[in-house]
C-alpha cells in the first residue's frame, strides 16, 4: 500500500503583476491525517494548490512533495492524486475513455479503470459521455482520475461541490479511510460543518496569508467552552455542583459550568445518584471562529500566545482583509489563478488538464456550454 508523504510550502509568495495572491506561505501537511484548507473566495487556496502541483511557478519560495518538487517526481500520478476542477474533461469522451487516456499516459494498467469507476460509484455510466454528466458526477470522475494511480497523497479542491447528502457522506468516509491508511489528504472546502466532521488539522487563509495552522481542537481557547448539564431535579443538581466547588449559571437550556469538562461533571453527579437529562460540551462553532479569523476580529490561539502565527499588520503589497485595498487602491484581489487565464498574465496560469496528472496532450474541445445532446447539465448529483 502506498504511504503518504509530507507536503511543504516554504515561504511561498505568488504575485500576478501588482496583485499578491499568496504571501509568504509556510506550512507542512503530514501523512495520516485529513488536513482541511479553508478560506473565503480570494484567499489564495486554489493558487496555493496549483503552486504545490507545479501548475504555476512561485514568485518566491518553493513547494515540496516528499522533499522534491512536483516536476521532479518520477511518477506523478502514482504519487499525487489531484482534482482541482470538475470541468477539465473532454465532453465527447466517455468516463472510461477519459481514464484510459490518463492511464496510458502514466503507464498505469488499464484494469485499474474499472476498479476506480466502481470505487467512486460510476461503474454504471462508464460508457456515457462526460458532456451529459451532472456536476456531482463530474466530481466523482475527477476523484476517479485522482485515485487512478493508487497514490499516497490526495489533493482535492472543493470535492463535495455538487454532491448530494449521500455522496458527501461517501466522500467523508473515503477521505477518512485514506488518512487512516497513513496516506496524506489535503482538501479545500467551503462546507465548514463537513470539514469539522472530517478534518484533523486545518490551514486557514485570508487575503493570501495563513492565519491559522494546527489541530482543529486548537482553534479556540479552552476558556470558551463550558459544560451544560440538566436534571428533572434541578435543585439537587445545583447542590451537587456547588458542593464540588463549581460556579453554576442557571439558564433556560440547563445549568452551565465553565472551565470543567463533561466527564468530570458527569462523574460528580453519578456519585450523587441525581438523574441527568442533559450533559454536553458547548463552545464556539467552526463557522463563528472561521469568520472571526478571516475578518481579523479574532486572533488564533497561537497569536494570543505570541507564537509563530501571531497576526501582524499586512505588508503594503497584501490586502489587510478580504476585499481590502492593496498598496495600489485600484488593484483587485485575485480569487484564484483561473481568474488570470485571460489577459496579460495568461501565460502564468496554464490550463489544468494539460499539466496536472500526466494526461495526454489535449485535443480540440468543443465548448461545454455549446448545447447539443452531449452538453453538460449543471445541478445536483443524479
Amino acid at each position: 500500500m502506498p504511504r503518504g508523504q509530507v507536503l511543504e510550502f516554504q515561504g511561498v509568495t505568488k504575485r500576478f503583476g501588482p496583485v499578491t495572491a499568496v504571501a509568504d506561505l509556510t506550512a507542512t501537511i503530514e501523512p495520516g491525517a485529513v488536513t482541511g484548507f479553508l478560506g473565503p473566495n480570494g484567499a489564495g487556496k486554489t493558487t496555493s494548490l496549483r503552486l504545490l502541483l507545479g501548475l504555476i511557478a512561485p514568485t518566491a519560495g518553493r513547494t515540496r512533495v516528499g522533499g522534491a518538487a512536483y516536476a521532479d517526481l518520477a511518477h506523478p500520478l502514482q504519487t499525487v492524486g489531484a482534482a482541482l476542477e470538475a470541468s477539465s474533461f473532454h465532453p465527447g469522451r466517455s468516463a472510461a475513455n477519459h481514464l484510459k487516456v490518463c492511464a496510458r499516459a502514466a503507464g498505469i494498467p488499464l484494469t485499474r479503470i474499472d476498479e476506480v469507476l466502481g470505487l467512486v460509484g460510476l461503474a454504471d455510466v462508464a460508457g456515457r459521455r462526460v458532456g451529459g454528466f451532472s456536476l456531482g458526477m463530474r466530481q466523482r470522475l475527477g476523484l476517479a482520475t485522482a485515485l487512478l494511480g493508487d497514490p499516497g497523497i490526495l489533493v482535492l479542491d472543493e470535492p463535495a461541490n455538487g454532491l448530494d447528502p449521500e455522496g458527501i457522506t461517501w466522500m467523508r468516509r473515503l477521505l477518512r479511510t485514506f488518512a487512516d491508511e497513513g496516506r496524506t489528504v489535503l482538501v479545500s472546502s467551503h462546507l465548514l460543518g463537513e470539514v469539522q466532521q472530517t478534518a484533523d488539522r486545518l490551514l486557514i487563509m485570508s487575503a493570501g496569508r495563513l492565519v491559522f495552522a494546527g489541530a482543529i481542537e486548537d482553534l479556540s481557547d479552552p476558556s470558551e467552552f463550558s459544560t451544560v448539564v440538566d436534571s428533572p431535579d434541578r435543585q439537587s443538581l445545583v447542590q451537587v455542583l456547588q458542593q464540588a466547588g463549581w460556579r453554576v449559571e442557571v439558564l433556560r437550556s440547563g445549568l452551565t459550568v465553565r472551565g470543567v469538562e463533561p466527564a468530570a461533571v458527569g462523574a460528580a453527579v453519578a456519585a450523587s445518584d441525581v438523574p441527568l437529562s442533559l450533559l454536553t460540551r458547548r463552545g464556539p462553532v467552526l463557522e463563528e471562529i472561521f469568520l472571526g479569523l478571516v475578518s481579523g476580529a479574532r486572533q488564533a490561539p497561537h497569536a494570543r500566545a505570541g507564537g509563530p502565527l501571531a497576526l501582524e499588520a499586512a505588508p503594503a503589497t497584501v490586502a489587510a482583509e478580504p476585499g481590502g485595498a492593496e498598496s495600489d487602491p485600484s488593484s483587485p484581489l485575485v480569487e484564484d489563478a483561473a481568474d488570470l487565464a485571460a489577459g496579460a498574465v495568461a501565460d502564468e496560469a496554464p490550463d489544468i488538464e494539460t499539466r496536472s496528472t500526466d494526461a495526454a496532450p489535449p485535443e480540440a474541445q468543443p465548448e461545454e456550454g455549446g448545447g447539443g445532446p452531449d452538453a453538460p447539465t449543471e445541478g445536483d448529483e443524479r
